[in-house]
């Protein structure tokens, strides 16, 4: 099972947060980013997302060092688990206050078990984290991790040391984030404890993770060593239990394929029927009726699954779509959003959407305990962590 361990974490000195912190960096383009750095000479993208030339990274590493030295970050004296609480609306109405903890999660090697992933994970670049890491010797963002261990909310329940505080109003949702500091020994000890009794699910940050197994060996081999900070990442964990998680659907986009020959590959396994164009009730219906939502420029269309059709195959629409799909020559992107789904059908991006589910509890929590990946990009988990908030230094 994986360690999870307290450490001396850097914040911001200062009690307003909000122009300081932001968004995950793979949210973000460079409009967000200068929107965001107009805010503040300290917003932390001038360190997470570094921009420039190839010395961009240096610079990003000398502004790290610059802050601490004027006091604009500060490191605590003793080692802690700081507590990250997220209240909010969910799509559906519900209030929400969802409790995980930011720690340093071990890291292993592909396949030791442990820590697993859930997911297959779509190519993508991962230079740009690790000359990041390399420069900064930090832990800028966190890994979302979901622990299958019992109990961790209700460790969580009772407030500790409050150390930040900010309410952000995003995508037509206002969510409150809230950070307290942990460092009483009895408590820090049950944590981590019950975190290691059990295996921790990757939920969102599976590329950051295998850049930190990238660095980690770095370290090792320049050092011989198999004990420094490089041997763990930051990571917020919260337990796989329905009210602590709120995941959403990404919907799947196609393109590079005629829609008749796309409504033929799919009309093996789903029946078609025309439908009224998607609006907000649509998910609620399809989760309740078992359908899925094919978009085209022509309009939309019921898909609702044949008898028989997925009787081997898991109850997952991703893996629905990828059956129903095999040997056709088409380009599949991702899209979260309806809006924005629906948006790259009548703009062109895309020749067809087809709307899906979310992915309930109970099947991410088998697939993990089976040992299997679902399709890429199948779990939309919100809302998304601010960075910045704690930083996690890596000193050798």
């Amino acid at each position: 099972m994986p360690r999870f361990e307290p450490f001396r974490a850097l914040r911001y000195a200062g009690t307003d947060l909000d122009p300081l912190l932001a968004p995950p960096y793979d949210v973000l383009d460079d409009a967000d980013v200068d929107a965001l750095q107009e805010r503040s000479p300290h917003n932390v993208t001038r360190v997470d997302v570094p921009r420039g030339g190839p010395d961009r990274y240096e610079e990003a590493s000398e502004t790290l060092g610059r802050w601490v030295d004027e006091g604009v970050l500060v490191r605590d004296a003793e080692p802690s688990f700081t507590i990250y609480r997220l209240r909010f609306t969910d799509g559906g109405g519900s209030e929400r206050d969802v409790a995980g903890v930011l720690g340093a999660l071990e890291v292993v090697d592909a396949g030791a078990g442990g820590v697993l992933p859930h997911e297959r994970t779509t190519p993508k670049d991962a230079t740009d984290r690790l000359e990041l890491t390399r420069a900064t010797q930090a832990n800028l963002s966190p890994v979302w991790g979901l622990s299958l261990a019992t109990g961790l909310a209700a460790l969580l329940a009772e407030p500790g040391e409050p150390v930040g505080r900010l309410v952000d109003d995003a995508d037509g949702r206002t969510v409150e984030h809230v950070w307290e500091r942990v460092t009483d020994p009895g408590r820090v000890s049950a944590v981590r404890a019950l975190l290691a009794s059990d295996d921790v699910l990757i939920a969102d940050g599976h590329h950051r993770y295998a850049v930190s197994r990238t660095y980690r060996d770095e370290v090792r081999a320049a050092t011989g060593r198999d004990d420094t900070d490089a041997e763990l990442t930051l990571t917020f964990v919260a337990e796989l239990v329905a009210d602590q998680l709120s995941v959403e659907a990404i919907h799947r986009l196609y393109a590079g394929v005629d829609p008749e020959e796309l409504r033929a590959a799919l009309d093996r396994f789903f029946v078609r029927t025309p439908t009224a164009s998607p609006d907000a009730g649509t998910a609620a219906a399809m989760a309740a009726d078992g359908f899925l939502v094919l978009v085209t420029a022509d309009g939309a269309e019921r898909l609702d699954p044949r008898p028989g059709a997925f009787d081997d195959v898991r109850s997952l629409d991703g893996v629905w779509l990828e059956t129903a799909l095999e040997g056709v020559a088409v380009s599949t992107a991702y899209q979260h959003g309806l809006d924005e789904t629906l948006h790259a059908v009548t703009g062109g991006r895309a020749t067809a959407a087809v709307l899906v589910r979310p992915v309930s509890l109970a099947e991410i929590g088998r697939t993990a305990r089976e040992g299997l990946l679902m399709p890429p990009k199948s779990t939309f988990f919100t809302p998304k962590l601010k960075t910045g908030a704690v930083l996690r230094p890596l000193t050798l």
